[in-house]
């Protein structure tokens, strides 16, 4: 092969890189890309909250003492009218399709006389102490799996509260009721023994 023929292979070459060289500018002067600083549609992210394992108190309305402090007996007995087809409420009454009322605070469960309670009534045990009616009128069903009784129960806590306070004079020694500053310094108790549980259950497991 003689000296030309090589020359024209070197120019060959040469004449490839440039092109190839060439293309590659070109294409970066045309497609150039700027590099930003921020997005230009930014993205926001809602960071979710750390868990912290503490759980969340609800906020919860009045306590039933702060509620029987304020309630009306006279709005009770209207409230009563809905008790009405099954119960009567004056002392020595009949028994309907359920017992009698009067005295029904303070007195024992599934205990007056000439009334068929259900199994389930005698199987609760204790006395209906305010709380506990409350707990029923919320929704007998819950309270008493198994009851007679059909009602479905009062949602409104008001509602209870005044029903439980024209029970409260069924009575001719009526039952004391709760003082809100007793429940206030119980439920004050109460958050301490479970603050201190907390504190002593996460040392344990640390430990």
């Amino acid at each position: 092969m003689d000296s030309f023929e090589l020359n024209k292979i070197a120019l060959a070459v040469l004449v490839t890189l440039l092109v190839v060289i060439g293309i590659n500018n070109l294409g970066e002067i045309v497609f150039h890309e700027e590099h930003l600083e921020a997005n230009a549609y930014p993205i926001e992210v809602e960071m979710a909250a750390a868990d912290t394992g503490a759980a969340v108190e609800e906020e919860k309305g009045p306590t039933l003492a702060a509620l029987l402090a304020t309630a009306s007996a006279a709005d009770g007995e209207k409230v009563f009218k809905k008790c009405k087809a099954c119960h009567t409420a004056e002392e020595g009454g009949k028994n309907g399709t359920g017992p009698n009322l009067w005295g029904i605070v303070g007195r024992p469960k599934g205990s007056h006389e000439g009334f068929g309670y259900s199994d389930a009534m005698h199987a609760k045990g204790g006395n209906w102490t305010y709380e506990d009616l409350d707990h029923f009128l919320t929704k007998p069903k819950d309270f008493v799996p198994g009851t007679k009784m059909a009602f479905a129960g009062l949602k409104k806590p008001e509602d209870r509260a005044e029903l439980i306070m024209f029970l409260h004079t069924l009575s001719n020694n009526p039952l004391p009721l709760p003082a809100v500053e007793e429940v206030a310094d119980q439920a004050a108790g109460d958050a301490a023994e479970a603050v201190d549980a907390a504190a002593e259950a996460a040392e344990a497991e640390v430990h």
